[in-house]
Formats: structure tokens, sequence, C-alpha cells
């Protein structure tokens, strides 16, 4: 870290990244900084802040000492007493950043503190530990009048607050509100946002209807990338109405959506610009040869996630490298152990096993098959709901147990 003088983009997210690692960079070049999900304290992150004027992006999400008032007692050479507040009063006066990402430690208050900072902000992410209210979420537009970007994790919000945001941010392109608490309803999306072309509501709207989905699409037309959760009101109509409504989509992410596939997947193959689709818990109606239908007729189409408990004849079946197109990435996840599917430890290069209830699939060309590939392992196989993950690897699961 000493010998980066000139360095003018470091990440150091998810790693066990010490205090003392900080204290001893010695560069002024800093743009974007990212130690989200590590364990630095206030008056490091305040250190290396005042020493980077020219400091852009920083990214601290998950960082949960910043919510603290003082660091590790066995290493107070670093840090005695400070604050989050007086790190965003440092902030406010050295930086003029134009995406901030903060969760512990954030409040209504750290607006205060941060606003010479952010008055140019562009992108802002509010995570875990962070508390706007509806205070800081009413001001954040005039605080911050050139945002283009918003993303809520377990923020409260309300009708009011979402409604003072779309009449006031006309620019926004990202708008999404995970797990937040709060009554909203249909009425914060009855503004027209043309320039909006992401929006993700992920367990924040289970009342929404077909009839809810038809005002999106009048309010949000030039969406590009769609993720919905827990809309458990929808059903196989919706397809059609978001067919019509976004024939643009470049990404589709639909996941416990009540009914939508309980008769089968076809107006959503009418999104031609498609790259990327996510299906998962709504309605066991998905064809065995889904894959195959969406790769052929989705000219754009390279990343497809699925889960068993969709699939109309409990499989699915994975087309051959020649009828793949552009179709790189397959991921099909199973919640539930399920009996007919028996794929025995094979070992990766190396020497590690894959879970039991992992499918290893590959679409190499046959030219291919006695070349090695690499076999992608998910954490989430071991240790969440999903205990299975098909992902591209091998030409063939008999080529993994021979390598």
């Amino acid at each position: 870290m000493s010998q980066m003088q000139k360095l003018k983009s470091l990440c150091l997210s998810d790693t066990h990244l010490s205090d003392g690692a900080l204290y001893s960079f010695r560069g002024s070049s800093l743009e974007v900084l990212d130690i989200s999900n590590t364990m630095v304290s206030n008056a490091a992150v305040a250190y290396l802040v005042g020493g980077n004027p020219d400091l852009k992006c920083l990214k601290a999400r998950g960082c949960r000492n910043l919510s603290q008032q003082e660091s590790d007692p066995q290493k107070r050479e670093f840090s005695s007493s400070y604050s989050c507040g007086e790190l965003h009063n440092e902030i406010g006066r050295t930086c003029m950043l134009e995406e901030i990402a903060l969760g512990w430690g954030f409040s209504y208050t750290s607006l205060e503190a941060l606003k010479p900072a952010i008055t140019s902000l562009r992108k802002i992410t509010v995570g875990l530990g962070g508390l706007l209210g509806e205070d800081g979420l009413r001001k954040l537009p005039t605080i911050c009048p050139m945002l283009e970007s918003i993303i809520l994790y377990f923020q409260v919000i309300s009708d009011r607050t979402i409604m003072n945001i779309m009449a006031n941010l006309k620019k926004l392109v990202v708008l999404a509100f995970c797990h937040c608490l709060g009554d909203i309803s249909i009425l914060s999306f009855k503004f027209s946002m043309p320039n909006l072309r992401k929006l993700k509501l992920e367990r924040v709207t289970p009342w929404i209807t077909n009839n809810d989905l038809v005002i999106l699409t009048e309010s949000c037309a030039n969406l590009v990338d769609l993720s919905l959760l827990g809309c458990t009101l929808l059903d196989s109509e919706s397809q059609q109405i978001i067919s019509q409504g976004w024939p643009g989509l470049v990404s589709i992410h639909l996941e416990e959506c009540g009914q939508v596939t309980t008769m089968g997947v076809s107006s959503l193959l009418d999104c031609k610009a498609l790259e990327d689709i996510l299906l998962r818990h709504n309605g066991p109606g998905l064809q065995r040869s889904f894959i195959f239908n969406a790769a052929s007729k989705l000219p754009m189409l390279r990343k497809v996630s699925l889960d068993f408990c969709d699939a109309a004849e409990g499989d699915f079946d994975i087309p051959n490298y020649g009828d793949r197109h552009f179709l790189s990435t397959v991921k099909i996840a199973k919640c539930k152990l399920q009996k007919g599917v028996k794929v025995s430890f094979v070992k990766a290069r190396r020497r590690r096993q894959v879970h039991k209830q992992t499918l290893v699939l590959g679409l190499f060309p046959s030219d291919q098959k006695n070349k090695k590939g690499s076999v992608s392992f998910c954490s989430a196989c071991l240790s969440s709901r999903h205990n299975a993950i098909v992902s591209t690897a091998f030409s063939t699961l008999r080529q993994v147990e021979n390598a």
C-alpha cells in the first residue's frame, strides 16, 4: 500500500482489511475507493479521504465499525474516539463526490454534514445499517438535484417520499427499493419517468396486480432492466403486459411472482433484446425445452437462471454447442431435495469436491472435448436454501469425472 502513490482506483471490498493498511497508503490521487464489507474504522477512512481530495466515488456499505464511536481497544494507536459524524464532516470538507454507497452510521444528519460534497452526486446507495428516514428521503432531491441512480436497502419508505423523488428527479435512470419497510401503493409510480432504464422492486410491492403492471409500463415506458421479487398477485397474463410494454428489455428477473410461468413462457420471448433472464418460483410451467427455445428465439441471450421448482416435467434439456447461439451461462437452483437427480461427487482441477446436488453442465464444441475447462462454484450451494447451481464448465459430466 505504501508504494501506490499514483493509484487512482482502489477496491478492497470483502477483504480482511485493517486500519493499518489504510494508514500505510501514501497516495494522493485516488478517485475511486471501495472498502465495502470490511472492518475499517471512521478514523482510518477519514485519514485516507483527507489525503485524496480528488475522490469522486466512495463505497463503504457493510462496514459495521463505521457506526461505532471507537475502534478495537487493542488497536488504539490508529483511532481513539472518532465518530461517524466527524468522518462525514471530513468528507464534506474534502471531496466533491459523484457516487456514494454507505450503510452503518449513515443517517439523516449525515446528509447535512455531507452536503458540500454531494451537491453534484449522481449515484447513491444506502444499505443495511443506514437510516435516512422520511425526512432524509424528502430532502434528497433538494440536496442532490443531479441524481441519476437511487438504490435503497432496508429503508423506511412511503408514497409521499417516493412521489417526491419521482416528481423532482427527472434525470433518474436507476431506481431500486430492496427489502424496504413502509406502506406504499401504485400512487407512487404514476409519475412519468421517461429516462428511467432500470427498476428493481424486491419485497416492497406484494400488492402489484396485472393492472398495476400496466400503469408501470405507462409511467416507465423506456425500461431495459426489470427486477421484481415477491409480487405474488401476478399471473401468466403479466408476460404479455411486460413484453408489449417494454419490448426493448435487456434483462428481466422475476422471482416469487405468483403464477407468471404456470402456463409456460411464451410472450416474454417476444423481447428480442433480452440478454439475461432469471425466472424462479413463478409457477411450475416451464417447458423442458425452455432453455433451447429461449436461446433460439433470443439472439442476444447470454445468461439464463432457473429453478427446478418451476420445471413442468421436473427437468430441463440443455442445448448442445451448436444450438446454444450466444448463451454462455446457465444456472439452475434447487431449493429442496428432488428425487431422480443422481449426481455423484466429482473432483475439479483443485481436487475440491463438487457439492452432491450441484449439476455441472458445459457448452463447449465437440472439437474441444479433450480440453479441460473450469468449474465455477457458488457458495449458495452450501449455505442457503438453494442446494444446486447449474453453470457452464465442461462439455459433459463424463468429462468432468475424467478431468
